[in-house]
């Protein structure tokens, strides 16, 4: 399979509707399809989520696309991705920022990712296995936060993790469908953006779904 012409097509569909040039020019050189199994490499350029095993999967690379250019990103910020999940996300925000620490609850999926991502010469990803509370405190305060599991209520413990003028992007609603948010942390009263539904896997841990 040509995967070079695949993603190729697929950014010139994600084009018609991402204005962020910088995330459709990382997304292009990105090669997906190193982060699914094998047997869905062929798929690796649909614009449509795919199983990574464990009950979980990558995301849609227009709502990834999404995401990620609602961050709002320059360069020079440090970035904290809830749910490693396969690392594609991580990958893209290495690209367009400093610094990326990522938590993921599973530590196979975390393991993969990390083996991936170290393979493709990424150096500026930390990842990490999630422990109780949501996120990682330890390196916070965040310029942007992104969730990329569903949850019930914006979380309390990534709000205080991020810092005041950051973005944080999170699905929030059901275990089965959910609303983007966007929320701009301010010092009084934060902003809270509403981008359309989506649906994500749940988000396991304290402050999110119980197993």
């Amino acid at each position: 399979m040509d995967f070079e012409a695949a993603r190729a097509r697929l950014i010139e569909h994600l084009s018609s509707e991402i204005g962020d040039k910088r995330v459709l020019a990382v997304m292009a050189r990105i090669p997906r399809e190193r982060f699914v199994p094998p047997q869905s490499q062929h798929l690796a350029y649909e614009d449509s989520p795919l199983p990574i095993g464990l009950g979980q999967t990558i995301s849609q690379p227009f709502i990834i696309a999404l995401m990620t250019e609602e961050l709002e990103l320059t360069g020079s910020e440090k970035v904290l991705e809830v749910g490693t999940g396969s690392g594609y996300q991580s990958a893209i925000l290495a690209e367009l920022v400093q610094s990326v620490v990522t938590v993921e609850r599973l530590p196979t999926l975390a393991e993969t990712a990390k083996r991936v991502l170290d393979s493709l010469g990424y150096t500026n990803i930390a990842v990490h296995i999630a422990e109780e509370t949501l996120g990682w405190k330890d390196e916070a305060p965040y310029d942007a936060i992104i969730a990329t599991a569903g949850v019930p209520m914006v979380p309390t413990d990534l709000l205080a993790q991020l810092a005041i003028g950051g973005r944080l992007v999170v699905p929030v609603g059901s275990r089965y469908t959910q609303e983007l948010c966007k929320i701009t942390r301010r010092k009084k009263r934060n902003k809270v953006q509403n981008l359309g539904g989506c649906r994500f896997v749940p988000l396991i841990g304290k402050g999110a779904w119980e197993e």
